[in-house]
């Protein structure tokens, strides 16, 4: 079991790119596909992974590990994300400042930006969505779209704090739900 943790996110951390929201969905499709949690579970975790300091592709991964196989399997499946993102910024650094003006790797790195954000798209809307038994037209959806379009508000236009906006949010939560 270890290793098979290892393994799964260590392919995680090898082609994950833009960080960990735009892996979430990835992590869910691998550890769905082995059995090892459900989509309730799944959500809990990364609710929590986000609230922790840190990553949360690699809070995710601990606490996966550690729900399929205790302290060792935290730091398995821990290591396995990690590890390719380190051996990266390794090779890359050492190279880094002869490249670093090639026009080549500037292009290529223009050209990710909108994979990335659309994969953080797709991830938040599909955590958002998952599990929903209502229809569209619901009080439910209403309140969450009234709470996004808030936050949105709030952190563009008005440049407030993300922590006010996380507080907000959740007394938003507490009021329409």
């Amino acid at each position: 079991m270890l290793w098979q943790l290892f393994i799964v996110f260590f392919k995680v951390g090898l082609i994950s790119f833009g960080g960990g929201y735009a892996v979430i969905t990835l992590i869910q499709r691998e550890v769905s596909d082995k059995g090892w949690i459900g989509n309730t579970e799944f959500q809990e975790i990364v609710s929590l992974a986000g609230m922790a300091p840190g990553s949360i592709a690699t809070n995710t991964a601990t606490l996966i590990g550690y729900s399929e196989a205790g302290i060792f399997g935290a730091i398995s499946a821990t290591l396995g994300i990690i590890l390719p993102s380190l051996m990266i910024v390794i090779l890359i650094a050492a190279f880094f400042l002869r490249l670093q003006g090639n026009r080549w790797v500037r292009s290529s790195f223009y050209g990710l930006r909108p994979i990335v954000t659309g994969l953080i798209i797709y991830a938040a809307i599909h955590f958002g969505l998952s599990g929903r038994t209502e229809s569209w037209l619901s009080w439910s959806m209403a309140g969450m779209l009234l709470i996004c379009g808030g936050c949105l508000l709030l952190v563009m236009k008005y440049k407030v704090h993300p922590f006010g906006v996380i507080l907000l949010s959740a007394i938003a939560g507490i009021v329409l739900f």
